[in-house]
């Protein structure tokens, strides 16, 4: 191997993958012990068979001569591997690598999990993250085995999975649904992917209920353990009248998506399990992809929970907690730059406050919805709606109504950037020069808007309140706990603030 690979430690058994290969040894040994922490992570495709399967497939152990593994399904896919139809590799939680890492692979990642290629192509993906497509594509095949295209195919055929066991669409709308530019493309990747026709994908449904007209309802997996209650309080606890919905089981909410506008409703799965049920009703169902990659930012589900808990359990000053509360995640929101203006209406006043302020933004400047979904009436305004808005009615000070001017300014001309591919120490940094914006703020952005899971806010009270109590410092904490601090800012804001989250033992009784 060249001398210029990255290295990375993760996972439970301290499974090292690196930029050009996963090491046999170690992916062996979590296979052979069907380790369901590792889904994602990698798959195993069995030369005898040709399928690839996810590390905890139940199926018997395939002898270690005939496997290979692969960093993604497209890589098994592109080497002519199926997926297997006992284990479901295509229906696992996303590798974590994807969110921890900043490089330029791992923003291309997210962005083709958005649905950037579908918008506007492999050029269009390029320029977003500053290179040629020749540059993109030779970046991506050293790391990942596939470029960019077999990565949007792969993902077309999970959209298409999703659509025909969840739906009673007919397999043309499927098709073009989920971004195939022909039915016979359609058919021949359902075929080479899962070794059955899209019918026959139909037909093993067993009857399953469908949900009701005009909605998608799938599960969304979570890497365990997963306390999808405590994730949904945390988010319904913010929820702006208009926009978002809390009713003590479901989060629900409008999603401004490409094509149109969007609610999904979210409950914890029926079954109890490491998962969500989303129930999803689109403007149009080629934008599903993308509604569920932010669905599962926002709910943090792709992280490693194994990963984080052992680097944060291993401080004694956040032991007693992190045992309390295993898993916890960091929830994030559908939209950076929804984020950003709700971070700076909420500088300086209560979550209440901040609540009845975005409201008020949002019957002032938001997307209606063509018909009311229950209390949900309207999208979030996008940065070009806010650049020249009249927010004299909002409530806004004069110098907030300015920050927020010249935040949607800058996020409209790209001065910000807040897209999936951002970098985000650029991000930040962009943010932190406009008008209003100071660094708690950025960093809020950074941790809730980015999903970056090593953010640290600097001067926060509540995290204030909660290191005191523990013994330490925020001098301490803008070190230690690294790369997870944004999961160490969710521990302490629990102390801190408890009602936001399910109750745990605090160690800071003032705080409750």
């Amino acid at each position: 191997m060249s001398g210029n690979r990255q290295s990375r430690t993760i996972g439970p058994a301290m499974l090292e993958v690196v930029s050009e290969s996963l090491d046999p040894e170690r992916c062996y040994r979590a296979v052979a012990s069907r380790d369901a922490r590792f889904d994602g992570w990698f798959f195993t495709a069995v030369r005898t068979t040709g399928i690839y399967c996810r590390p905890s497939c139940p199926a018997r152990t395939p002898l270690a001569r005939n496997v290979t593994f692969f960093t993604t399904a497209a890589a098994a896919e592109a080497a002519g591997f199926r997926a297997c139809r006992r284990c479901r590799p295509d229906a696992v939680p996303g590798s974590p690598a994807w969110d921890v890492r900043a490089d330029v692979v791992a923003r291309a990642m997210r962005l083709i999990a958005d649905g950037e290629i579908e918008r506007s192509g492999v050029p269009g993906l390029a320029r977003r993250l500053g290179y040629s497509e020749r540059q993109l594509h030779r970046l991506l095949v050293a790391e990942l085995g596939v470029g960019p295209l077999a990565l949007a195919r792969a993902q077309r055929a999970r959209t298409a999975r999703i659509l025909i066991e969840t739906t009673d669409l007919p397999m043309g709308d499927v098709a073009f649904a989920a971004g195939f530019a022909s039915i016979r493309q359609f058919n021949d990747t359902v075929q080479e992917v899962f070794a059955t026709t899209p019918s026959g994908l139909r037909a093993r449904r067993r009857g399953r209920d469908v949900g009701t007209p005009g909605w998608v309802t799938l599960r969304l997996a979570a890497r365990a353990p997963y306390d999808a209650a405590e994730v949904l309080l945390f988010l319904g606890a913010h929820a702006v009248p208009g926009l978002e919905e809390w009713d003590g089981t479901t989060f629900s909410r409008v999603l401004d998506l490409p094509h149109g506008p969007a609610v999904v409703r979210l409950s914890p799965a029926a079954d109890g399990g490491p998962a969500v049920t989303a129930r999803l009703q689109l403007a149009e169902l080629r934008d599903l992809a993308a509604a569920v990659t932010r669905c599962r930012r926002m709910l943090d589900l792709d992280a490693d929970p194994v990963a984080v808990d052992e680097a944060l359990g291993a401080d004694p000053a956040l032991a007693a907690v992190v045992a309390s509360a295993p898993g916890r995640r960091v929830p994030a929101s559908p939209d950076a730059a929804e984020l950003a203006f709700r971070a700076v209406l909420g500088q300086q006043v209560s979550i209440a406050g901040a609540r009845t302020l975005t409201a008020r933004l949002l019957l002032a400047t938001g997307t209606p919805l063509p018909e009311p979904s229950g209390t949900l009436t309207a999208a979030f305004p996008r940065p070009e709606a806010l650049a020249d808005a009249d927010l004299s009615a909002v409530g806004l000070t004069g110098a907030r109504r300015r920050s927020v001017a010249a935040l949607a300014s800058a996020l409209a001309d790209g001065t910000v950037p807040l897209d999936p591919g951002a970098d985000r120490a650029e991000a930040e940094a962009a943010l932190r020069a406009v008008p209003g914006i100071g660094p708690w703020t950025a960093a809020l952005v950074a941790l809730r808007g980015l999903a970056d899971p090593d953010v640290w806010l600097p001067g926060d009270l509540a995290l204030r309140r909660s290191l005191a109590a523990l013994g330490s410092s925020d001098a301490d904490a803008t070190t230690r706990w690294r790369p997870w601090r944004s999961y160490a800012v969710m521990h302490l804001w629990a102390l801190a603030v408890p009602s936001l989250f399910r109750p745990t033992p605090s160690l800071d009784r003032s705080a409750s």
